[in-house]
């Protein structure tokens, strides 16, 4: 078998499973933000978790599958390890950019719904207050 095979076969092994894992970690954390934003509403939150993950999928398996392809052969076992570093390397920037991005975007969801909740006052108010003379 082509060391280069090899290497690609070692790339999309090691570059899906990372992308598997961070998306499992990704959905059972996030759906607790979610949950939250949502004021409890457990399907909703379901159901916008999923259809991030399937998003964060998208975005990942593609770039993965992009960047498979290279310009030169491998010769011997120390070109595979080279060539795996700087491509798992790449993948490994790019999850975690995308896995900020996600608690970015998750953390201003539950912020703005935390400062909408603050804006309602907790009693309603009772009446009207006079004002007093400035002596």
């Amino acid at each position: 078998m082509d060391r280069t095979v090899i290497a690609y076969v070692i790339y999309l092994l090691v570059s899906v499973g990372l992308t598997i894992w961070v998306a499992r970690t990704l959905s059972r954390n996030g759906r607790i933000f979610l949950a939250d934003v949502l004021h409890g509403n457990e399907k909703l939150a379901d159901a916008v978790n999923h259809l991030l993950v399937v998003g964060f999928y998208l975005v990942n398996l593609g770039f993965v599958a992009l960047y498979l392809s290279g310009d030169e052969t491998i010769a011997d076992t120390r070109g595979i390890f080279e060539a795996l570093s700087t491509k798992i390397g790449v993948v490994l920037l790019v999850l975690g950019v995308m896995h900020l991005g996600n608690v970015y975007v998750l953390n201003r969801i539950r912020r703005r719904g935390a400062m909408e909740r603050e804006q309602v006052p907790p009693v309603p108010p009772q009446g009207w207050a006079t004002p007093q003379a400035q002596a």
